[in-house]
């Protein structure tokens, strides 16, 4: 099973502020050195929750763009982009161009969005977002995994559209595409177009099982083999403070004690998921380097 950490682009709980680059960067560099699978960001433009202030976040496809210079080794994730915010030919343009700077690197999530507000601030339609984001795919699955696709339809059209020049993968692979969602509808999407599935966000790893019922019967219902669609599952950790007896851990969420991670890292590898993403708290590079730990000791 691989391991993998979230960077940290939005708002950190304990300081209350949006780190920048250089504390990016910090983090992407720690992940490599700590010997984690792959680093991921989050695709959203604000937070607005009535009575509260508005909270940033920086851009997903640019800072993966920055990360992927800066970086080596690591898998590039997203999780996920809302395909509203982007169009879906472009987007495969986008994603080819992402693999030829990373060297192949790159694991497309997708999802329909689910933050009204932001939609609203920025001027993306809202109305109909499973129907939207089920033509999307229409367009940019054909021209991720065979780079043309020729397709006009109520929202979406992409007339003889190509993508060139297209990275060649050196195991022959196309860019692998992730579809996160869990009601019947986007299921059905995941059986029909997706490599990976992500179920987020969770703690222990007996909160998954809930999750995979309905996927187990989406696969069924579909003809599809499970073992050809890799489960991806978002987990939150806090780390230890120095007060950490007094420290209470939220229901859906681990802690960040190395010995306890590596216990629940093995509970979910027992139940076939085939990636864990972490989302750190604080996400400092010293978090992710413990983070590290707890995946090397994982793997003996």
């Amino acid at each position: 099973m691989k391991v993998g950490v979230v960077m940290p682009i939005g708002r950190e709980e304990r300081s209350g502020e949006i780190p920048g680059w250089a504390a990016i960067r910090a983090a992407a560099h720690a992940a490599e050195e700590s010997g984690l699978d792959s680093i991921w960001v989050y695709d959203h433009l604000l937070f607005r929750s009535e009575g509260e202030p508005t909270e940033g976040i920086h851009e997903a496809w640019t800072m993966l763009a920055a990360l992927a210079a800066e970086t080596r080794r690591v898998e590039l994730g997203i999780l996920v982009l809302a395909m509203p915010f982007r169009n879906p030919a472009l987007l495969a343009k986008m994603a080819a161009t992402l693999e030829e700077v990373s060297g192949g690197r790159l694991i497309l999530g997708v999802g329909c969005g689910w933050h009204e507000p932001e939609f609203d601030a920025f001027g993306f339609p809202f109305d109909h977002r499973v129907g939207r984001f089920e033509e999307a795919l229409e367009v940019m699955v054909p021209l991720v995994r065979e780079g043309r696709v020729d397709f006009a339809g109520r929202w979406h059209a992409a007339r003889d559209a190509e993508v060139l020049p297209r990275y060649a993968r050196p195991d022959g692979r196309p860019t692998p595409i992730l579809i996160a969602g869990k009601r019947p509808r986007m299921l059905e999407l995941v059986v029909r177009h997706a490599d990976a599935w992500n179920a987020a966000w969770l703690g222990p790893a007996s909160q998954l099982e809930e999750r995979l019922v309905p996927l187990r019967a989406a696969l069924a219902a579909g003809g599809r083999d499970p073992a050809s669609l890799e489960i991806t599952v978002g987990v939150n950790v806090v780390m230890p403070t120095p007060d950490a007896e007094s420290q209470a851990i939220p229901a859906n969420a681990l802690s960040g004690d190395v010995e306890s991670l590596v216990t629940e890292l093995q509970q979910y590898a027992d139940l076939g998921v085939g990636t864990v993403i972490i989302s750190v708290e604080p996400g400092t590079p010293q978090a992710v380097l413990e983070l590290g730990r707890a995946a090397a000791l994982f793997r003996g």
